[in-house]
């Protein structure tokens, strides 16, 4: 049984009934979000040895929060189809009952530092990493009577578009300043340093991948994995694969060539600004690959003033990789800010 599974059963079986006899009056929704490979879809008999377990999400009315929790500390049986339901866990040594109890706009901040009670800013898309929205959206809703779950969810679905525009643009001018660097480094002997530049190029290639296809990126531990399941992995998946396991530098820059026309094939596919004719070009008189213009025709069709007097950096997951920082709401918050101003 997958832990999305088991959330289920827990919920209906056992969590749902003693709401139903001792608080039928509290409005509710029920949920298996936050972390955890399983609210991803991607838990197997690995994950089973820490923070797996009879886990939910329950939320109520800020002012019902601690009724809540107290009724189920009392009322949970000791165990469930064999599983404890009080158990530690990594960021919890305490052995207690795992069903998070929230109101859904708390759960919301405590996820992406973000007040979803107000209007988002510009600012605030950009402090948002792709796994702190999937904390919120990935994972199956069992009840949602209030429906306010549902459109927190669809509020977070995706970025406004002239934000879309704007990270797109940011992504692809990374490409753009480290693309020819592969074949310059491979020509001096440094077989190493190229591998490393191919490395990060692909990174951005792969986030540029989910990008397009309107999905957030879920964490390097499953980005592979999720990448594989869009929509422009069919094309550009071999290519990146190829990049990393090229032999010689030559053979790397002509995968790289290859998956950033896929790439942008896909884009103006899927209706996006984009360049007439390829977007790929030789880098001067040099034998390498350089990029054309293609973040400029992006941000050439942002329209809200804002978003056009952004800096090129994008979101701060994009010019940010220290982990510390980016499950840090508060940092990335104040990292944005400070990036704009």
């Amino acid at each position: 049984m997958s832990g999305t599974e088991l959330a289920r059963a827990y919920w209906a079986d056992v969590v749902r009934p003693i709401l139903d006899r001792k608080l039928p009056d509290v409005p509710r929704a029920a949920a298996r979000l936050g972390s955890g490979s399983d609210v991803l879809g991607l838990d197997d008999d690995t994950s089973r040895d820490h923070d797996w377990g009879l886990r939910l999400t329950l939320l109520v009315p800020a002012g019902r929060v601690r009724e809540v929790d107290e009724l189920l500390a009392a009322a949970l049986p000791a165990s469930y189809r064999g599983l404890p339901t009080a158990f530690p866990v990594t960021w919890d040594p305490a052995v207690r009952h795992r069903v998070e109890v929230a109101a859904p706009v708390e759960l919301v901040r405590s996820r992406t530092g973000l007040d979803l009670g107000r209007d988002l800013g510009v600012t605030d898309w950009l402090s948002l990493t792709g796994q702190a929205v999937l904390e919120v959206t990935a994972g199956p809703v069992f009840e949602d009577a209030p429906g306010e779950l549902t459109a927190l969810r669809e509020r977070l679905a995706w970025y406004p578009h002239d934000v879309w525009l704007h990270v797109l643009a940011a992504e692809w001018t990374r490409v753009e300043q480290e693309l020819p660097f592969v074949g310059r480094t491979g020509q001096r002997g440094d077989d190493l340093g190229s591998r490393l530049l191919a490395a990060r190029l692909v990174t951005a290639l792969v986030r540029l991948g989910f990008l397009l296809e309107r999905h957030w990126p879920p964490y390097p531990k499953w980005a592979g994995t999720l990448f594989g399941r869009l929509p422009v992995a069919a094309s550009a998946g071999g290519e990146v694969a190829r990049a990393l396991a090229a032999g010689t530098w030559q053979e790397r820059d002509a995968a790289l060539r290859a998956a950033c026309e896929v790439l942008h094939a896909r884009q103006r596919a899927v209706g996006l600004p984009a360049l007439d004719g390829p977007v790929c070009q030789d880098f001067y008189d040099r034998p390498f690959t350089g990029l054309r213009d293609v973040a400029g025709v992006l941000r050439a069709a942002v329209t809200d003033p804002e978003v056009r007097a952004l800096s090129h950096r994008g979101g701060v997951e994009q010019w940010v990789d220290d982990v510390g920082t980016l499950t840090d709401a508060g940092a990335r918050g104040r990292l944005a800010r400070a990036s704009r101003a």
